[in-house]
């Protein structure tokens, strides 16, 4: 099914938990979020919300029995003698507690037939792969929210408050850069910071929500245009097994990971990305996947929680896909031109590494 804008899906969505949809249609939204992720986080995010509102209604409705209770008890109450409050409260001491009771029971009825408890213990279930970066981009907001209060204060001290939560890499030298869609999504300014410490403003270009891609241009004016980029980006599908390795900031320093290819789809069985064998954090998302020859063959997107070593890459023909759907008014005439010439085959890893870090980036976001 073509993907669908995010009011539509809330909608659906809705349908689905009232389940108000036939057997064959709720076949179709389950199908539909397993083979879109981004909508399958955003469905589980607007489901705990459904079930938060549902759990503040009863405590509502259980604050409103009280009340009423209470306002019964004062209106039988005669201030002109002590003794006949005393003999009322004797009266309908044991109906209130009653009451009390069943408004009690009535609530904890409610979150169970809800299925609030379930869905508790689901949600701390290992539901998809994709879950693994929804506290980077809480992290990211909240980032985003001090950095508003603080737009007083100088450029400078506003960046103090920023949160090193993902990667990006150029893929042309005249400071285009790719990352995941979901570190950006939301976005009130983004910055890339090389491992030299230097700080460049970023502009986000387009945006490919179903492939979980974000192309940025850097248009600091104290950028300096790159002389060429020593990697090229291959079309074709790699093999399962093969030799793979990744640079990427999970913290303010970069980290290399080496693994392999474990299977030539991605989760769910999706065709446009890879499983890979790497070890990797929240903020990898956005690096590159390259060969034993430094070509870039994907961008790292995730892992899966709860397995140890599996993460999923984007494979570069998605990409390419997404570059060539760019509107040519969003490019201002500075054309993605992607390098085809390679100049790391010959290297050693180390060399490779050192060739590398110029064009790879700490994506920041305010």
């Amino acid at each position: 099914m073509k993907g669908i804008n995010e009011q539509d899906f809330l909608a659906w969505a809705d349908a689905y938990l009232r389940e108000e949809l036939s057997e064959e249609e709720k076949r179709q939204f389950e199908a539909y979020c397993e083979a879109t992720p981004v909508h399958a986080v955003l469905f589980k995010q607007h489901q705990a919300l459904v079930n938060d509102m549902k759990v503040a209604d009863a405590r509502s409705n259980f604050k409103r029995d009280l009340q009423r209770m209470g306002q019964a008890y004062h209106q039988t109450r005669q201030p002109k003698s002590s003794t006949k409050v005393f003999g009322l409260w004797d009266r309908f001491k044991f109906s209130a507690a009653v009451a009390a009771a069943i408004a009690i029971v009535s609530v904890f009825s409610t979150l169970w037939l809800t299925g609030y408890y379930k869905n508790l213990k689901k949600t701390t279930s290992d539901y998809s792969a994709l879950r693994r970066d929804m506290n980077t981009v809480k992290r990211n907001v909240n980032a985003q929210n001090v950095a508003i209060q603080n737009m007083h204060n100088s450029k400078d001290n506003a960046r103090e408050t920023m949160h090193y939560g993902a990667t990006g890499f150029m893929i042309t030298k005249n400071g285009y850069v790719v990352t995941n869609y979901h570190v950006i999504t939301g976005a009130d300014s983004v910055y890339l910071q090389n491992h030299k410490g230097e700080s460049f403003k970023a502009d986000i270009v387009f945006t490919n929500p179903e492939k979980d891609l974000a192309i940025l241009h850097i248009s600091d004016s104290t950028f300096k245009s790159a002389k060429n980029i020593p990697y090229t980006f291959k079309k074709q599908d790699s093999d399962m097994g093969e030799d793979v390795y990744t640079i990427g900031f999970p913290r303010d320093e970069a980290v290399y990971g080496q693994g392999y290819l474990s299977s030539s789809t991605g989760y769910a069985g999706d065709t446009l990305a890879y499983q890979i064998s790497i070890p990797v954090n929240p903020g990898n998302s956005g690096g590159p996947l390259l060969d034993k020859d430094g070509n870039v063959i994907g961008i790292i997107s995730g892992k899966q929680k709860g397995i140890d070593g599996a993460a999923f890459a984007i494979k570069t023909k998605a990409l390419i896909e997404t570059l060539n759907n760019i509107p040519a008014d969003s490019l201002n005439g500075k054309n993605v031109v992607l390098n085809n010439k390679n100049v790391l085959h010959s290297l050693s890893r180390t060399d490779q590494i050192k060739r590398l870090q110029d064009h790879i980036y700490i994506v920041k976001v305010y």
